[in-house]
């Protein structure tokens, strides 16, 4: 297994075979066995495989392909609206409105997710992680009908590969990897841990076609902007007041 996650690839394009419900429900049964926090499982999965609510979904995610591409789409969800009606219906006073229990959430439907997606690829099929779920959570939200103490937080698209990527670099493990306290990094550390990826063609060619003069210029200045992600935070925010994590 430790040499398929590290030869493992986010796949986009999928092969028109739908995957059996039995297969399906084994893997999702099987991940449900990752580490929950309290054994509350705090967490739900929201499964699509009508065409009609994909197309709705497909705005939320920047109408990226692999939504309509792929036969199954999961949204997971931090969770705290079942097991809130639990206590009630046993006369017990849930007290989960708030930002902690919606990070326990999280943090349970995030952990699924990886074990999700790790079981998955050893049965052969392909994964896609969508990082638009928390850009636009109120469009998801409105779409599939979530309840208050219910949010998105992952989105992966799933189907049988048709198509072998490259593998995309990783930094080394000495970027990553502290021994017993956190180690800030120099100017030269920087510069070394970073070297590798600087040097790729293909990051050179993506500072050529963004006009800028380093790759850390492209991240800043045109993927990932300071007014996108105030926009997005802002929106974050709201959508987290109305359902109901952050009063």
């Amino acid at each position: 297994m430790i040499e398929s996650v590290k030869n493992r690839r986010s796949i986009r394009k999928y092969k028109q075979q739908d995957i059996d419900s039995v297969l399906l429900n084994d893997l999702l049964s099987a991940a449900s066995r990752v580490s929950t926090i309290g054994n509350m499982q705090v967490y739900s999965v929201v499964v699509t495989r009508d065409e009609k609510m994909k197309e709705k979904l497909s705005p939320a995610h920047f109408n990226q392909s692999m939504i309509k591409g792929a036969p199954v789409v999961l949204t997971i969800c931090a969770d705290f609206n079942r097991f809130s009606k639990w206590c009630e219906f046993r006369d017990a006073q849930p007290g989960y409105a708030n930002f902690l229990s919606f990070m326990n959430a999280a943090t349970d439907a995030l952990i699924f997710t990886q074990n999700f997606c790790t079981l998955a690829e050893e049965a052969g099929l392909g994964i896609c992680y969508l990082g638009t779920v928390i850009y636009n959570p109120q469009q998801i939200i409105d779409t599939l009908k979530l309840p208050k103490l219910v949010f998105p937080v992952a989105t992966i698209t799933l189907g049988y590969p048709d198509e072998c990527p490259p593998l995309v670099d990783r930094l080394p493990l000495e970027a990553i990897v502290h021994e017993e306290q956190y180690c800030d990094y120099t100017r030269e550390m920087i510069d070394k841990l970073y070297a590798y990826k600087e040097s790729l063609p293909e990051n050179k060619q993506f500072i050529a076609e963004n006009n800028k003069e380093t790759l850390a210029q492209v991240f800043t200045d045109v993927r990932y902007t300071k007014k996108d992600n105030e926009f997005m935070s802002e929106n974050l925010f709201n959508s987290l007041k109305q359902q109901g994590f952050i009063l």
